[in-house]
């Protein structure tokens, strides 16, 4: 059987635990793809499933990595062989850390001229992500008014262009070494989380009026604060439970008071018919703006895959701004 090179978790724990080794070469199924990587980016997702907290979802590859960007190598049965040599980026539900991945063809990218490979394997996880949460399922219209947790996170540096491109206005949440960056991708005003009262602060900004919709990754910590900070009718989309999963007390009454809509998601599990459609959705609407720059990925560091226990130390003490990408070479 034909191998390749992978980063593989000896045993579930610390970034020590990752080392570079062989595992099979994944081969492409009827209307799947094999991509030869160039580069993948670190996730949240990738630190819990190398402790042991978050398996990759049934069938799905145990390497590590939601994401990656590189060159078509192979098709199998149904995809146009024409593809062979082109360019691409995809969502993945694990096997990016490695050469090799395979993925649906409908949910393969074409990667805008204008971006490099690092650039590319930025992109499909965390704007993904920031598309769905707004999109999908926080409804957000121009001249509405968004609450992004995690600003200057990959996935919040994603929703805030997203935001503003759909012509809302941004608030963020983010430690003060962070405010300059997410201003800069058009944040109208950045909350420092370990020293503000963020449900204040936007009372400050709004006027009372709350805003329409949260993206949240932070989960128990945040609840009360961010019930109220929402208006009526707000969306409140829970992305992760970084920051517990259980609140002790809640009262029903104020979340009937503003009509709220309580929204919890997940990416990695979802159906490949549910990635595909997300993707295609995607690729119609925001694909374009990269290649007029109206969207870039935001890059915190690029390094080569053998310092990935170095990029995982990174994410973990909340360094980064925006995306660490490993290059493969």
């Amino acid at each position: 059987m034909p191998t390749m090179r992978a980063v593989l978790v000896e045993a579930p724990g610390g970034a020590d635990q990752l080392r570079l080794g062989e595992a099979p070469r994944p081969e492409p199924g009827a209307g799947e793809l094999r991509v030869r990587v160039r580069a993948t980016a670190l996730n949240r997702a990738d630190l819990l499933q190398r402790q042991g907290q978050y398996p990759p979802p049934p069938g799905a590859s145990e390497i590590l990595g939601l994401e990656a960007a590189g060159v078509i190598e192979a098709v199998g049965e149904g995809v146009d062989a024409g593809r062979v040599g082109a360019r691409v980026m995809a969502l993945l539900p694990g096997g990016g850390y490695a050469e090799y991945v395979t993925v649906p063809a409908r949910m393969a990218m074409p990667i805008p001229e204008n971006l490099t490979f690092e650039e590319a394997a930025a992109v499909p996880e965390v704007f993904l992500t920031a598309y769905q949460a707004l999109h999908w399922l926080g409804a957000v219209e121009a001249g509405q008014r968004v609450l992004v947790h995690a600003g200057a996170s990959g996935v919040g540096t994603a929703a805030i262009q997203l935001a503003r491109a759909a012509g809302a206005t941004v608030y963020v949440t983010a430690s003060a070494p962070k405010h300059d960056a997410c201003l800069a991708l058009g944040a109208e005003a950045a909350i420092d989380y370990r020293t503000e009262d963020f449900a204040e602060r936007i009372a400050d900004l709004t006027g009372g009026a709350g805003v329409h919709v949260i993206l949240d990754f932070i989960g128990a910590s945040y609840f009360e604060q961010n019930i109220t900070a929402l208006g009526t009718d707000g969306r409140l989309v829970l992305l992760a439970m970084m920051g517990g999963t259980t609140v002790d007390e809640v009262n029903l009454a104020h979340l009937f008071r503003k009509r709220i809509h309580l929204i919890t998601t997940t990416l990695r599990s979802r159906s490949v018919d549910y990635k595909i459609r997300l993707t295609e959705a995607f690729a119609v609407d925001a694909l374009p703006r990269f290649q007029t720059g109206a969207l870039h990925p935001v890059i915190d560091s690029v390094r080569d895959w053998t310092e990935v226990r170095e990029a995982h130390r990174h994410m973990e003490a909340n360094r980064n701004v925006g995306k660490i990408v490993l290059t493969i070479p």
